[in-house]
């Protein structure tokens, strides 16, 4: 989306010449050139492809300001109108409202224009090989690939763009009735070899599957979490784990690292990693973001992520757009694929977490379901598929004093929800060994 880019630097421009004296604007553009496809009995039921550029505006003068979000067209001349007539609605709101105690936007000028991968393979040829790869298996899911834009103008002369060209293969492999594998496959580089890989996995273990369940009792149980296990708990410690605004108000379910000195294991390091991620390095404000936030260094907390809002309530600098993590990433361990499952001996082997919750915030007690392919290990070895447990265990046993190590390798993973416009949330997560995981039920 090249063109995308001048497009919106022109519509910079016009902004520029209707100002009037004493006001400022910032304006910030989210756009897309996607290409969808919809599976199901591993065949394409239905595709699409979408093309949309957002721009959300702001007008101030002082510390009063008006903003509005508007779906643009295409056609300069009309969103030049547009853009004209929004203006004077947006100085018309703002003679009504009051000061805003916490506007915060960057006046220091930081340009830039970054590109977030390569986008190497057609989302025509990702389908083909995706079927190709599945053939024999009843394969449902969604693929999205295509850029993903972001830009970025103010008053002051800055400029920014950022692009990502990504893909996203969100996927279930059914046996039959509730019985699946699920999967998934992101990143920036498309790797056959590597997606293949996944496949010849979730065929062994829909033959797992085949076999009868094991009921287990409630109890303590050695468990490994597979990656995609582990981001059910980590999506659900951010929500107010790490945003400045819960920490001083003391919301945050981090509370007793913060205040009592509660450490997680050594090994635990968890940052969010602007560079590294889907997300944009700046904000919708024009923070230009660092490229990493360290948020808990060897099991201690360390930074907080602090928006613009609570940056000026609390007066720290800005260091993310929102106080949710987009782009989280937990450090590898020393953990060997192939140690995974001698290590784990007489266990679990959970791929798939469900409906994770607190059960007590303040203690970072979480509660969750087993699903989809998740296996009764014994000698080293999975043996039979299990029914469905609930786990209730804090965070400070799982990842702390009960972390028996994390995996070498760590995997991508993209979030596939797509309302609206595709998600620029990312993790890059290792799996995780758990000595005397609780299960209640």
């Amino acid at each position: 989306m090249d063109d995308a880019r001048s497009y919106f630097y022109d519509l910079a421009d016009a902004l520029q010449r209707m100002l009037r004296p004493g006001e400022v604007f910032t304006a910030s553009l989210q756009g897309e050139d996607s290409d969808f496809a919809r599976l199901n009995g591993n065949r394409v039921r239905q595709a699409g492809h979408v093309r949309q550029l957002v721009l959300s505006l702001d007008w101030i003068e002082g510390r009063r300001h008006a903003s509005a979000k508007l779906d643009l067209s295409g056609d300069l001349n009309a969103d030049r109108a547009l853009l004209e007539e929004q203006t004077g609605a947006l100085r018309a709101q703002r003679a009504h409202l009051e000061d805003d105690p916490f506007l915060l936007y960057a006046t220091e000028l930081r340009n830039s224009e970054t590109a977030q991968g390569d986008g190497a393979i057609s989302s025509v040829d990702a389908v083909r090989e995706t079927l190709e790869a599945a053939d024999g298996l009843d394969l449902v899911g969604l693929y999205a690939g295509g850029a993903v834009v972001r830009g970025f103008a103010n008053s002051f002369g800055q400029r920014n763009w950022y692009t990502a060209p990504s893909f996203n293969l969100d996927w279930s492999a059914y046996l039959e009735r509730d019985k699946a594998v699920k999967g998934g496959y992101a990143g920036f580089a498309w790797d056959t070899s590597a997606l293949r890989a996944r496949f010849d996995a979730a065929r062994h273990e829909l033959d797992v599957l085949k076999r009868p369940p094991r009921a287990l009792a409630p109890g303590s149980y050695r468990a490994y979490l597979a990656p995609a296990a582990l981001q059910e708990i980590l999506t659900l410690l951010a929500w107010g784990g790490f945003g400045l605004k819960s920490h001083r108000t003391k919301q945050t379910s981090l509370i007793r690292m913060v205040e009592n000195g509660r450490r997680l294991h050594p090994e635990v390091t968890l940052w969010e990693h602007h560079a590294g991620g889907v997300a944009p390095p700046f904000t919708p404000s024009g923070h230009v973001k660092p490229d990493k936030v360290v948020l808990i260094e060897s099991g201690r907390y360390r930074d907080c992520l602090a928006d613009p809002r609570s940056a000026k309530e609390y007066g720290q600098p800005v260091n993310a757009a929102l106080e949710y993590p987009q782009s989280l990433q937990l450090a590898p361990g020393a953990l060997a694929a192939d140690e995974v499952l001698p290590r784990l001996e007489r266990g679990l082997y959970l791929n798939n977490l469900w409906y994770a919750n607190f059960s007590d915030r303040n203690e970072c007690r979480i509660t969750g379901m087993t699903r989809f392919a998740c296996f009764w290990v014994e000698d080293g070895k999975i043996v039979a598929p299990i029914e469905p447990l609930r786990f209730d265990d804090s965070l400070y046993r799982m990842l702390g004093e009960n972390l028996l190590g994390l995996t070498r390798a760590p995997e991508f993973l993209f979030e596939s929800n797509t309302y609206f416009s595709r998600s620029v949330a990312s993790w890059s997560l290792p799996g995780a060994l758990v000595e005397g995981m609780r299960f209640t039920l």
